[in-house]
C-alpha cells in the first residue's frame, strides 16, 4: 500500500468516527474536487497583449495596470476530470455527516456548473456558494460570517490556492473558540493531506 493511499484511508476512517457536534465541510471547486479546461482570459488594454490563465495560475497571479479578465469559461463545464481522492473524502463526509455540512465555495460567479457535477456525481443537496472573485479574504469572510451565524465548533477547509488556505487559516485569531482546520490540495504529492490546524 503506498503511503499516499493509507494517509487517504486513515482520513476516511477519522470521518466515520468523527464525534464533532457542530461541524462544517468547506471544500473548493476547480482544481480541488474537479480539474477543467476552463481559464480566465485575459487582455491587457495597455500593450495588447492577450493570454490564458488556469485557475491554479489565476490563483497567484497579480494583476497588472490595463488588465480585464474574461471569466466566461468559467460558466460551464470544460472537460471535467475528477480529482479522485478529494472526491473520495467528499462522498464519505456527505455519506456519514449529511448534505447539510458541506458547502462548496467557489470563486466561480455561476452554480450551475457546480450543481450539475455534483448531480452527476449523486450527491444532491450540498450547498453552492459563489463569490464572483478571486480574492482569498472574500473566502474567509464568508466562512467567518456562516460560523457567526451558525455556530459551528469546527471547519473544514479543502483548496489547492495557498492565499486562501492562509486567509482561512488566519480565522483562528477571530475564532479562538473554534477549530479550523486547513487541507492545502497539492497534486500528485503526499503532503496535501497534512492538516494545518489550531
Amino acid at each position: 500500500m503506498g503511503s499516499s493511499t493509507k494517509l487517504l484511508r486513515e482520513y476516511i476512517r477519522a470521518v466515520r468516527e468523527s464525534q464533532e457536534q457542530h461541524k462544517l465541510w468547506v471544500f473548493d471547486f476547480d482544481d480541488t474536487l474537479v480539474k477543467t479546461d476552463s481559464c480566465t482570459h485575459v487582455t491587457n488594454t495597455e500593450t495588447g497583449e492577450k493570454f490564458d490563465l488556469t485557475p491554479g495560475e489565476l490563483a497567484v497571479y497579480e494583476k497588472r495596470p490595463g488588465d480585464t479578465f474574461d471569466y466566461t469559461d468559467f460558466e460551464k463545464l470544460v472537460n471535467p476530470r475528477p480529482v479522485k481522492w478529494v472526491n473520495r473524502i467528499l462522498h464519505n463526509v456527505y455519506t456519514h455527516h449529511g448534505p447539510e455540512n458541506i458547502v462548496i465555495l467557489t470563486a466561480r460567479g455561476h452554480s450551475e456548473p457546480v450543481q450539475h457535477w455534483l448531480t452527476m456525481i449523486g450527491l444532491p443537496g450540498i450547498e453552492i456558494a459563489t463569490l464572483g472573485n478571486t480574492s482569498a479574504q472574500m473566502k474567509a469572510d464568508w466562512i467567518s460570517k456562516r460560523i457567526e451565524r451558525s455556530g459551528y465548533t469546527a471547519v473544514e477547509f479543502f483548496d489547492d490556492s495557498h492565499k486562501n488556505v492562509a486567509a482561512v487559516s488566519a480565522l483562528r485569531q477571530r475564532h479562538p473558540e473554534v477549530m479550523v482546520i486547513t487541507r492545502h490540495i497539492v497534486h500528485n504529492r503526499v503532503a496535501s493531506l497534512t492538516a494545518r490546524r489550531q
